[in-house]
C-alpha cells in the first residue's frame, strides 16, 4: 500500500485460495491490457475471456501472454464450452486448451442443457487438464431452481473436481442468485452457504450493491466473479472499508474489539 494506515482488514496474499477476485475481459486490445495491469494486477486472480469472445478476438495469444507475464491465469467463458459441446467436439476443445496453454477451465450449462452426471463427469475430465471453475445456475430468468437444488449440483460438481464453483448471475447481475432487479436472493445465498463452504464459492457480483453485500456478509476475503477490468481498483478499496459503502464496516469491528479491552 502506498502509506500507512490502521484498523484495516488483513486480505489474503497472492496466489490466493481465497479473497479471489475473478475479471471478466469482453474484449480489451493489447495496449488496454497492460495499461490495465500496470495499475490492477495485485488485486486480479483469474481473468475469464466473457463468453465466446476468445473465437473472435484479434492477437489472442499475445493477450493471454500479456497476462501470463503477470501470473495471472485465463480462461474461456463458460458459453464457448457449451459451443464445442453443443457441436460435438469436446475432444477439439481440450487441444484447445492445451494449445493456449490454458491453466483454467470453466463448465457451465447456462445456455444448453446437460444432464447433471454428464456435466460432471466433463468436470471430472477436464480436472486432469486443468484447475475447473464449475458454473452453476441458469442464464434463463425464468428457470428458479430451488435452494436444496443449487446446494446438490453445487455439493456434486465439487465432488466431481472442480476446485471452486461459481454462483451464475451473467454479466449484468440478474438472473441465477439475483432476482431481475440485481437484488440479492439472501435466502437462497444463506441457504446454500450452510452446506457448501464460502471459500469454495465464486460469487458473479458485477454490480457495487452486490459486492458490498457479500463483503457484509463473508467479509473482505469472499471469492467475487464477473468484475468489469475498470471496478477491480474500486472493489479492493471496498474490500477494505475505503470506500463510503464499507466505510464503517471494519471499523466497527475494531471498535467493539477495543472496548472489550483486547487489542
Amino acid at each position: 500500500m502506498n502509506f500507512p494506515l490502521s484498523q484495516l482488514p488483513l486480505r489474503t496474499a497472492k496466489p490466493r485460495s481465497f479473497g479471489i477476485t475473478m475479471v471478466m475481459d469482453k474484449g480489451m486490445g493489447l495496449e488496454g491490457t497492460k495499461d490495465f495491469l500496470s495499475v490492477a494486477a495485485p488485486y486480479v486472480d483469474v481473468v475469464k475471456l466473457g463468453f465466446g469472445t476468445a473465437f473472435v478476438t484479434d492477437h489472442l495469444r499475445e493477450k493471454i501472454d500479456i497476462y501470463n507475464s503477470y501470473d495471472i491465469p485465463v480462461y474461456f467463458g463458460g458459453t464457448l464450452f457449451e459451443a464445442f459441446l453443443i457441436r460435438n467436439q469436446f475432444e477439439d476443445y481440450i487441444n484447445v486448451i492445451k494449445e493456449y496453454g490454458l491453466k483454467y477451465v470453466e463448465v457451465s450449462d447456462g445456455s444448453i442443457t446437460i444432464p447433471h452426471a454428464e456435466k460432471c463427469g466433463y468436470v471430472e475430465k477436464l480436472a486432469k487438464h486443468a484447475t475447473v471453475l464449475s458454473e452453476v445456475g441458469s442464464k434463463d430468468a425464468t428457470h428458479i431452481m430451488p435452494p436444496y437444488k443449487w446446494i446438490e449440483l453445487m455439493h456434486a460438481e465439487l465432488e466431481a473436481g472442480a476446485t471452486y464453483v461459481i454462483a451464475e448471475a451473467r454479466e449484468a447481475g440478474n438472473v441465477g442468485i439475483y432476482r431481475g432487479t440485481g437484488e440479492v436472493r439472501e435466502g437462497l445465498v444463506q441457504e446454500i452457504l450452510t452446506r457448501i463452504p464460502s471459500e469454495k464459492i465464486i460469487w458473479e457480483a458485477p454490480q457495487k450493491a452486490q459486492q458490498v453485500y457479500f463483503l457484509e456478509l463473508l467479509g473482505a476475503n469472499v471469492n467475487l466473479g464477473n468484475l468489469a477490468p475498470a471496478e477491480v481498483i474500486p472493489l479492493e478499496a471496498t474490500r477494505v472499508g475505503l470506500r463510503g459503502d464499507t466505510f464503517h464496516l471494519f471499523l466497527d469491528k475494531f471498535e467493539k474489539v477495543n472496548s472489550n479491552g483486547i487489542e
